[in-house]
């Protein structure tokens, strides 16, 4: 899952978009309201955490913008203004969620999941083989048995679960993995995908390659009797 995180103070912003990256999400920043607008014009996200008080362009007017272009990613506002108007105004705007601050980081997590798992329209445990994947606390298993993966080959698995049946393009996943500021080129995401394959042996869900259009996730195939 790729995330937007505007946010203008800095040493906030820094600790955020780090706790969240080892959560396994890829998570971008930026500090001024213009600059998140630009963001939002030119890259794909499947959700935003946005403040509202920001120099160059106040956040609801970000938020306000993004819902006139018909945008329907979920967002998420995080801001020192906890007013009940502020609140109303904000949701009333096309929010779907508002914290003020200061928050609890688990909360604000809890609360991110519960955004991107109905936006994708997730249920709450998805099941491919003998995989399973709880969407609420973002666990992989084998019949019953945890699946040990890091952040990165979470961000694969989840990736591939919004898409299961349909290839995702490599340069789309690479996408979901690695924010703009993390230095890596779009074949890294192949090592990825090969120790994911590796961990998923045996669950009866399995990562192929479809030629010329990226990789699918979905049930190991097995020869008919």
């Amino acid at each position: 899952m790729r995330i937007l995180l505007v946010e203008d103070h800095p040493e906030l912003g820094e600790w955020l978009a780090k706790s969240l990256r080892q959560a396994g999400y890829a998570v971008d920043v930026a500090d001024r309201g213009d600059h998140a607008e630009h963001f939002l014009l030119s890259q794909e996200y499947d959700g935003a955490i946005l403040d509202l008080t920001l120099p160059g362009k106040d956040g609801l007017d970000v938020l306000r913008g993004l819902r006139a272009r018909g945008s329907r990613m979920p967002v998420l506002i995080l801001t020192a203004r906890g007013a009940v108007d502020d609140k109303v105004k904000g949701l009333n705007l096309g929010a779907d969620d508002y914290m003020a601050k200061p928050f609890e980081l688990n909360e604000l997590e809890a609360r991110l999941k519960a955004l991107l798992r109905r936006s994708a329209g997730f249920n709450p445990v998805v099941r491919i083989g003998r995989l399973d994947f709880d969407t609420v606390s973002r666990l992989a298993s084998v019949e019953g048995r945890p699946l040990a993966l890091t952040p990165r080959e979470l961000a694969v698995l989840e990736a591939l679960l919004l898409r299961a049946g349909r290839p995702l393009a490599r340069e789309a996943l690479f996408e979901k993995v690695f924010s703009l500021d993390q230095e890596a080129r779009a074949e890294a995401i192949e090592i990825y995908v090969h120790r994911l394959r590796k961990k998923l042996d045996g669950s009866g869900a399995c990562v192929t390659t479809v030629r010329g259009l990226g990789y699918m996730l979905g049930p190991e195939k097995t020869d008919a009797p």
